[in-house]
């Protein structure tokens, strides 16, 4: 294995060499003949410290492992590539040129790096005769637009799963299949030829429409031979994650449909039933140990006359808090929150720069994080976190602000949007949509207490609480 490389690199190294000699040859040449102009030599000395620093670092010293020896890396404007049966190398260590290499025993990267992400697709699934009609929520990419998805699909939980380009779109209808057989499907999210995020599984089972009894002949009265046959319930299975042992509560179009509390895990699942057949908006949140409440993830769910709806994947987004709303600049900012137990949380924090942080969960799903502010510019700054576990991604939950000033103020209690009716501290389109669904309708007991705190408190809605989401509008 061992030096299997390079060519290449070797020239490089040759002619560094040359150039490092033949530039001691011209230094002493001019030492030589500007002798007798001391200004001059000066001038020379400083060229040669500016410039000299430049060839010196065109020599590198050796990478090595038990696996494979590097000799001299040299710096290059160009990309290349070695190989062997154990590993492959992009000779590139400049900025111009990128790639991977992977193998067994180790994963290279080089040049100008960036590590785009998305979240995770909702995945929901709706059998039919020989088919099942799925759809999902977008991903959201970050460094990069998602191009395509792939649905994969088996008859075994877990895969292996058979993969098919769905394009760049939201729903698809899988035909072929065989009635009264489980199939499993998963979402994966493309960019380009990158994989960045994945649902998680959804079963489904197709069935063969029902055929009522056998006699017709429009007979008056009673109906032919044949077995009755009762139309089942439609119903909507969801699925995911929260935080242990919290409150989930399921929104069907503005209105509190059904909650459940999460387990020790913070998995969490609702059945939803006796639903009519149609299109419906679901959302969903939860609230943590401390009371703080998420953000609120809404998807489009379509519900089949006599199927069962499976929707997985839903992971709610992280909470955050800060313990100051003013921080001196130079002392720490502590943030903090809830989301799943053990997994991994990213902290973005907008300055000048956008930072990014990573902190874990412990076995509760708390995280903490203590963030020198003294990279900060002075002025307002927004944190927001996301979540990871097992190949899972969040979206980024509520942002929170905070002041990086001369002097440290306690956060206290959040004060209550005007106009925010799902409160996830802004005022947008979803609120709108809210007071929407419930225009000169009667109110229902615990969409009339919020009413009350956050419109015009006369127990409706009409175009004076529009015109106060307006005044207040965040986007």
């Amino acid at each position: 294995m061992q030096s299997i490389f390079l060519s290449l690199a070797w020239k490089k190294r040759l002619f560094a060499r040359k150039i490092n000699s033949i530039y001691r040859s011209c230094l002493q040449s001019f030492f030589s003949r500007l002798q007798k102009n001391n200004k001059a030599l000066v001038a020379v000395i400083l060229l040669g410290f500016l410039v000299y620093p430049g060839v010196y670092f065109l020599q590198a010293e050796d990478l090595a492992s038990t696996n494979f020896i590097l000799r001299d890396p040299v710096i290059t404007i160009s990309g290349g590539r070695s190989t062997a049966s154990s590993f492959e190398f992009f000779s590139s260590i400049g900025q111009t040129a990128s790639g991977q290499s992977t193998s067994s025993n180790f994963i290279y990267r080089a040049g100008f790096l960036y590590f785009p992400t998305a979240n995770s697709p909702i995945l929901n699934a709706t059998p039919g005769n020989a088919k099942v009609d799925l759809s999902w929520t977008a991903s959201i990419g970050a460094l990069a637009n998602i191009t395509d998805y792939q649905l994969g699909t088996s008859t075994t939980s877990g895969g292996s799963y058979t993969f098919e380009s769905t394009g760049n779109v939201l729903s698809f209808s899988k035909t072929g299949l065989t009635n009264n057989t489980t199939y499993y499907f998963i979402i994966k999210a493309y960019a380009g030829t990158l994989l960045l995020a994945q649902s998680s599984e959804v079963s489904s089972t197709p069935v063969a429409p029902s055929s009522g009894g056998g006699g017709g002949g429009g007979g008056g009265g009673g109906g032919g031979g044949g077995d009755s046959y009762s139309s089942p319930s439609n119903t909507v299975n969801f699925s995911g994650r929260a935080y242990p042992k919290s409150t989930v509560t399921l929104l069907k179009d503005a209105q509190v449909a059904a909650t459940t509390v999460a387990g020790a895990d913070a998995n969490f699942q609702i059945n939803l039933s006796n639903l009519s057949g149609g299109n419906y908006i679901f959302s969903v949140y939860s609230e943590d140990s401390k009371g703080n409440r998420s953000s609120l993830l809404t998807f489009s769910v379509g519900v089949t006359s006599g199927a069962t709806t499976n929707v997985s994947g839903i992971f709610i987004a992280p909470t955050i808090a800060t313990d100051k709303s003013e921080v001196k600049r130079g002392d720490n900012i502590a943030i903090f929150g809830q989301s799943v137990p053990l997994g991994e949380i990213t902290i973005t924090v907008n300055s000048e720069e956008e930072f990014f942080l990573k902190t874990p969960t412990d076995k509760d799903g708390i995280y903490l994080h203590n963030f020198d502010t003294s990279v900060l510019e002075m002025g307002q700054h927004v944190a927001k976190s996301k979540a990871a576990l097992a190949g899972q991604i969040s979206s980024f939950g509520k942002a929170i602000d905070f002041i990086v000033g001369t002097k440290n103020v306690a956060a206290g209690p959040a004060k209550k949007l005007k106009g925010d009716l799902n409160n996830d501290g802004k005022v947008n389109l979803v609120d709108f949509s809210i007071a929407a669904f419930w225009y000169k309708k009667p109110l229902s007991v615990s969409f009339g207490v919020t009413e009350k705190e956050r419109l015009n408190g006369d127990n409706k809605i009409d175009l004076v609480d529009f015109s106060i989401m307006a005044y207040h509008w965040t986007g």
